[in-house]
């Protein structure tokens, strides 16, 4: 997979923390961990498989203790996509952004538009970069909506 474009999309600064959520550990956790630790930044990682947490569960993360929030592969599968939503919300700094990657062909873009729009996410695009996964990127804003 051709990451180049997908990397454009993050500019870590010096202790920046970004959070994962994913199925597993694949070439994009790897390359995420790359660009962070060399701006002494961290990758977090939320797995949701067999051997980690259940589609119905949801995953732990400090309120705005991160500076992007990247859900792959796990927001169409959850029994509670809305409440993965609030969660990621709730962990992001104030003006971050979630990235949120599915399979093409798996989710409902423009319904997965608007429900980030309900939650107070704002400016969700659809960013045609990766030739196997849809791309929605949408910013948490200061002091709109849930203000958090």
């Amino acid at each position: 997979m051709n990451l180049d474009k997908f990397l454009q999309l993050f500019n870590p600064y010096p202790g920046n923390r970004y959070l994962q959520i994913s199925t597993q550990e694949d070439e994009i956790t790897k390359e995420l961990k790359i660009l962070l630790d060399a701006v002494d930044g961290k990758l977090n990682l939320a797995l949701f498989n067999e051997q980690n947490l259940n589609f119905s569960q949801l995953f732990r993360a400090s309120p705005r203790d991160h500076d992007k929030v990247i859900i792959q592969d796990v927001l169409s599968r959850h029994e509670n996509p809305k409440m993965i939503l609030k969660l990621a919300y709730q962990t992001l700094a104030n003006s971050a952004n979630i990235i949120i990657l599915e399979k093409k062909g798996t989710t409902d873009i423009a319904s997965t538009k608007i429900l980030l729009e309900e939650l107070e996410f704002r400016s969700a695009n659809e960013i045609d970069i990766l030739k196997d996964y849809d791309l929605i990127m949408a910013k948490k804003m200061h002091m709109w909506g849930n203000g958090l």
